[in-house]
């Protein structure tokens, strides 16, 4: 009778420890609204961007002087770097609550049923598939941040000279080893 007790007791606690994993439901409906949140942002952004262009092409030959088209430049520059950061945040934050929920709650069929036709990044069959597929777009977020920095950047020192160097130098050793270790993968996985 004692061990009937407690055998129910522990089923019923291991079902809930089991059933606690659609708390993660939390996770993944916040990472998708932020994700649209972004690209919504992003989108915006890019149209305000769209009507500053027209605004300066309707613009006399006169008014555009080079100081008024480097301002230009910059701005638009800017812009468009800003953007593609929030899109690639926008990503991140998409492919997290894909990830999550294939991790803890259900394959998405769909997803798998799709798989020999389209791109595979958004099937995640482990831990190690979300932290690769979101260390590289977060990599990629990065350089664009780096990027975007340097553009406002002044070069009035010799060694913001260097340091720009340098950066660029890790920027590309980055890219190389992320490179490197996506076809050693590659390579493992044509082996088995």
């Amino acid at each position: 009778m004692k061990d009937a007790v407690m055998k129910a007791i522990e089923h019923g606690f291991e079902k809930f420890l089991w059933n606690s994993r659609f708390i993660v439901l939390l996770a993944v409906t916040s990472s998708m609204i932020s994700s649209v949140i972004l690209f919504v942002v992003a989108t915006v952004d890019v149209i305000e961007l769209i009507a500053k262009v027209f605004r300066y092409v309707s613009m006399g030959t006169n008014d555009r002087t080079g100081a008024v088209y480097e301002e230009f430049h910059g701005e638009v520059v800017g812009h468009i770097i800003g953007a593609v950061d929030d899109f690639l945040l926008a990503t991140v934050l998409f492919i997290f609550a894909l990830g999550l929920y294939e991790l803890f709650i259900s394959k998405i069929d769909e997803a798998e049923a799709e798989a020999a036709a389209s791109s595979r990044i958004l099937l995640i069959h482990s831990l190690d598939d979300l932290k690769d597929r979101l260390a590289k777009v977060i990599l990629m977020i990065l350089i664009v941040t780096f990027f975007k920095n340097v553009i406002h950047t002044t070069f009035d020192d010799p060694l913001k000279i260097l340091y720009l160097g340098v950066g660029i130098l890790f920027v590309a050793l980055a890219l190389f080893f992320t490179h490197k270790g996506a076809e050693g993968k590659e390579g493992k996985g044509q082996g088995h």
